[in-house]
């Protein structure tokens, strides 16, 4: 695939994205910045929350991880379509009912400022380095197949990529974002539809070959119940799923945004139950898309990468390929990338000139203007800073190191959550931060042991569950004598 071609996608999407960006931000305010003047349709919203949960990883890495651990991860989807019957139905009543901006703002009411100030920390480290870990995912993509051709360093990619994402969200916010991301889940959608619809032509396979195709393979096993040490096992994906999408969803100040900028709760929950189901079934069928690339590259003598998630821009963008899937490719890669960053950026930005800051507090609506707008170009250095950091490390496994880092970071957020919400106990607020620091370095430990002390068990991103519920436990050693 000639590079003039990838260029050519790449800048005539980031047009389409700059002008939904500027007709649907260019009137906002700081209202319509954080929560989209919570006047936004429930189906649009849904889009964009589709488009959210959809990442560039996922687009990537889900087709990707096929060969090695099968199925599996539809495993993980349907806990996440549980999990999000829970937000809908438990947090988003709650988080309407007090009118929040930020989602943290709960925990001060619960808790007071030491657990408020806990949460959005948490909550910031969590993002940045969730969101730098899946822009950094784009980025070596579009390395291997743009930049490094022409001689161009990574971090120049990096830079390129971030300042483009804090361009077209500068202004606008949630309110822009919720526009973008539906633009996102249209090419995303396409992208994996069209792919699969080509790659069969070029094959020469019909729908029933296809099908017959991924499930006479041995890579379409879906449900693991043999080995409770695999990480594969049922109960360790499902129950990882469920609670996963609930503190990366639920109580991740991102993604509730889009779904507190629904015109009321009815909304929200609509929103959420449909998005669940959409994701589910395109989560499915990109894992028959990575059956199908396996094939493709076996039938046509494709050597591939020894990282999965270089499989797919390997195989969409060979000569032997029809060009049309690998800018369908192309197109699914850099709307993801562009929304899911942006995303993250905006959410970053509200909540540290919201949580860390107590702007709304502080300051006029103007002075909140333009320390909004600083805190968004800091936000947009630092994830610079991150991903340049994770090129050096590097990782050949992005989903994995999502969620290894989401059982460390967002357990303590769902501890405090769940705390609040299934008690009406008080705690010493001072000491929440303790707790909520020494719960990560406790289940590190044992993640690091238990091998050896649980006959063989390996803990996997069920880390979260354990995360949260040792934070629960901190908690209760904190409560006040009396009760609310």
């Amino acid at each position: 695939m000639s590079k003039a071609i990838i260029i050519a996608t790449i800048l005539g999407y980031i047009a389409v994205l700059f002008t939904v960006a500027y007709i649907s931000g260019r009137r906002a305010n700081n209202e319509g910045f954080f929560v989209g003047n919570r006047s936004s349709s429930w189906w649009m919203v849904m889009l964009a929350m589709v488009g959210a949960a959809m990442s560039g990883v996922t687009f990537v890495s889900v087709p990707g991880m096929v060969a090695a651990s099968g199925f599996s991860y539809f495993q993980m989807a349907l806990g996440f379509m549980t999990g999000y019957f829970v937000i809908a139905f438990v947090l988003i009543p709650l988080f309407y009912k007090r009118n929040l901006v930020s989602i943290y703002g709960y925990l001060e009411e619960r808790f007071g400022t030491g657990a408020y100030k806990t949460g959005a920390w948490f909550f910031f480290i969590s993002k940045l380095l969730g969101a730098s870990v899946r822009l950094f995912l784009i980025c070596v993509v579009l390395q291997l197949l743009l930049f490094e051709p022409y001689g161009l360093p990574f971090w120049v990619n990096a830079a390129v990529t971030v300042l483009l994402v804090l361009l077209y969200t500068f202004q606008g916010g949630v309110k822009s974002l919720i526009w973008t991301d539906t633009l996102k889940t249209v090419c995303l959608v396409l992208s994996i539809v069209l792919s699969i619809w080509f790659v069969l032509e070029r094959l020469d396979m019909s729908l029933s070959e296809m099908i017959a195709t991924v499930k006479g393979s041995e890579s379409s096993r879906i449900f693991f119940f043999d080995d409770v040490n695999d990480k594969r096992y049922f109960f360790k994906q499902f129950l990882a799923g469920i609670f996963s999408v609930i503190a990366m969803t639920g109580l991740d100040q991102d993604m509730m945004q889009r779904s507190l900028a629904c015109k009321n709760y009815r909304d929200s929950q609509k929103n959420l139950v449909v998005s669940a189901l959409l994701q589910t079934a395109i989560i499915f069928v990109l894992l028959v898309l990575g059956v199908i690339l396996y094939t493709f590259a076996a039938r046509m003598n494709i050597a591939l990468p020894a990282g999965s998630d270089n499989m797919f821009p390997t195989v969409a963008t060979q000569p032997t390929m029809p060009i049309i899937v690998g800018i369908l490719f192309i197109l699914g890669l850099v709307s993801s990338t562009y929304s899911a960053a942006g995303s993250a950026l905006t959410a970053l930005t509200t909540s540290f000139t919201i949580d860390v800051l107590g702007g709304a507090k502080r300051y006029d609506d103007n002075r909140l203007t333009v320390v909004r707008k600083r805190v968004h170009i800091c936000m947009a250095v630092a994830m610079f800073a991150v991903i340049c950091a994770l090129f050096v490390v590097g990782n050949s496994n992005v989903i994995d190191a999502v969620y290894t880092l989401a059982s460390y970071t967002y357990g303590p957020i769902l501890g405090l959550f769940a705390f609040g919400i299934l008690t009406k106990w008080r705690v010493r607020g001072k000491y929440v931060g303790i707790v909520a620091i020494v719960a990560p370095v406790l289940c590190f430990i044992l993640q690091q042991n238990s091998e050896a002390w649980f006959n063989g068990y390996k803990f996997s991103y069920e880390l979260l569950i354990v995360n949260a519920l040792i934070t629960f436990v901190g908690l209760m050693l904190l409560i006040k004598r009396d009760k609310q």
